[in-house]
């Protein structure tokens, strides 16, 4: 991939704090901050971790140019020794985060950075907008696969997508979600998710009929095509069409691979109008998909009234996320060194008691059931706390205080990965296809109540009764 600076795509209140801690003397000092969200989106079970592979990247070039410097002068308001000081910056922190296609939860960390404040504070804008969006889209396209019952679902948004990277970007996360493929040219390019496609309604106009329009472009592309039929009239002409040219040109020359795409009516109706047609004519094998503006909710309903679709073309309504277009991941402080390297906990106090932060440097434990494999339980613990799954392990409920649970037959693991250390990424990134699998593997793993789309079981994340109480100590300073 071609490499990208993006060292000024950050807010501009960063630059003003990492001058003040230039002048104050904190640059030096090394700070701790998570990357977590509060809430999922569509009143969801789970999210779905992604953008990991673009933060490395970002982390990997991150450097500031002489005409960003000289941007920066030009305000008028950083000290000429904090310019200096951007001028041979390069990120020299460490990064711990969860592989990208993990079921993530509210309020458990999917990273943490550790790193000289200056440093920790410059990245927070880029690492917060890759990460909330492409969970968020990952998140929307497994609801969609989940919906669709094991058929295919490609993603179709780029035209509705914000931006180029709402595209790009987005359609990777899709494709980790667990999309098969997309329409996005680029986006195979760039990150190898397959891109593939059929034809709009202005080929079908380009010919004196629609006959003529489908035996042409089975003629050039004679490996598995798609007929989009509903241009004039979907049952008069357009199946009826498609089949003429299936038995006339592909037939003959042994070609068993092909598809028609419903792009409008009723999906439901026509689905099962046109496999009737195509079976009486023998032809079985063809496959059948169907777009236009669907989701989860008209997907499964459309499983539901037993429509007879193979494939699902998702575009403006996954790739937009249109439901639930925000994912509210942020960025916060939870411990500094002090001179002596004693990590030092750091929490924020709010009235909205959903807005106060679980203070410390932590690492994330999730349990399985050895029975069942299927995960129990996420506990965030300090980070020199271990957990041995060969001994009896209590949960300590932190919302009910008298509530624990005793595991015993289980297996705990380490969500957090090292992905910098000391400035040098130590992480291989898999490829998008190893991502999608370890991602349809995870979700496995979870229970089906959890999966539900309308009020999902809550999954537990919990402190460890060590964190808890280092919290409550800290509440207790701050009045609270």
């Amino acid at each position: 991939m071609e490499e990208k600076n993006f060292s000024m795509l950050c807010d501009f209140y960063e630059f003003t704090m990492s001058n003040g801690y230039f002048k104050n003397g904190f640059y030096k000092q090394n700070v701790y901050f998570d990357v977590f969200f509060r809430k999922v989106p569509d009143n969801g079970g789970f999210a779905i971790a992604a953008g990991l592979e673009q933060v490395i990247d970002y982390i990997k070039n991150l450097r500031f140019e002489d005409s960003d410097i000289e941007f920066l002068r030009s305000k008028r308001i950083f000290d000429e020794d904090f310019l200096s000081y951007l001028k041979d910056f390069k990120f020299t922190g460490d990064i711990y985060a969860v592989p990208e296609g993990t079921p993530v939860f509210p309020n458990e960390p999917i990273m943490t950075v550790k790193a000289p404040a200056i440093e920790a504070q410059l990245i927070e804008t880029f690492v917060l907008l890759t990460f909330n969006h492409q969970t968020l889209i990952a998140t929307k396209a497994n609801r969609i696969v989940r919906s669709a019952q094991g058929r295919a679902v490609i993603e179709f948004g780029s035209r509705r997508a914000q931006g180029v990277s709402g595209a790009v970007d987005g359609a990777r996360a899709a494709y980790i979600g667990g999309c098969v493929g997309t329409a996005c040219t680029l986006t195979d390019k760039l990150y190898g998710v397959p891109a593939g496609g059929t034809m709009a309604h202005s080929w079908i106009q380009m010919f004196d009929s629609e006959y003529d329009a489908f035996k042409a472009y089975c003629e050039l592309y004679p490996d598995n095509p798609t007929l989009l039929v509903d241009t004039y009239n979907t049952l008069k002409s357009g199946v009826p069409n498609a089949i003429k040219v299936f038995k006339e040109v592909l037939v003959p020359k042994g070609k068993t691979e092909f598809s028609i795409r419903l792009d409008s009516g009723d999906i439901s109706y026509l689905s099962k109008k046109a496999r009737k047609m195509l079976d009486d004519a023998g032809l079985q094998n063809c496959k059948i998909t169907a777009s236009n503006a669907l989701d989860e909710y008209l997907i499964r309903d459309l499983m539901m009234q037993g429509a007879k679709v193979d494939t699902f073309g998702v575009g403006e309504r996954l790739i937009t996320s249109s439901s639930s277009p925000v994912f509210g991941g942020v960025y916060k402080l939870v411990a500094v060194e002090n001179e002596g390297g004693e990590v030092v906990p750091k929490i924020k106090v709010s009235e909205n008691t959903a807005k106060i932060t679980n203070p410390h440097f932590k690492k994330v434990y999730r349990y399985y059931d050895n029975e069942s494999g299927k995960a129990l339980a996420d506990e965030l613990c300090v980070y020199d706390e271990v957990v041995d799954s060969s001994k009896p392990h209590t949960i300590f409920d932190s919302n009910a205080t008298w509530k624990t649970k005793t595991l015993t037959d289980f297996t705990a693991k380490e969500l957090l990965v090292p992905i910098f250390k000391k400035g040098k990424c130590v992480y291989e990134s898999p490829s998008i296809q190893e991502i999608a699998q370890y991602c349809k593997a995870q979700i496995e793993l979870l229970w089906d109540e959890v999966k539900r789309f309308e009020n999902p079981h809550t999954y537990y994340v919990d402190l460890s009764k060590k964190l808890y109480e280092i919290k409550n100590i800290l509440l207790n300073v701050y009045g609270v």
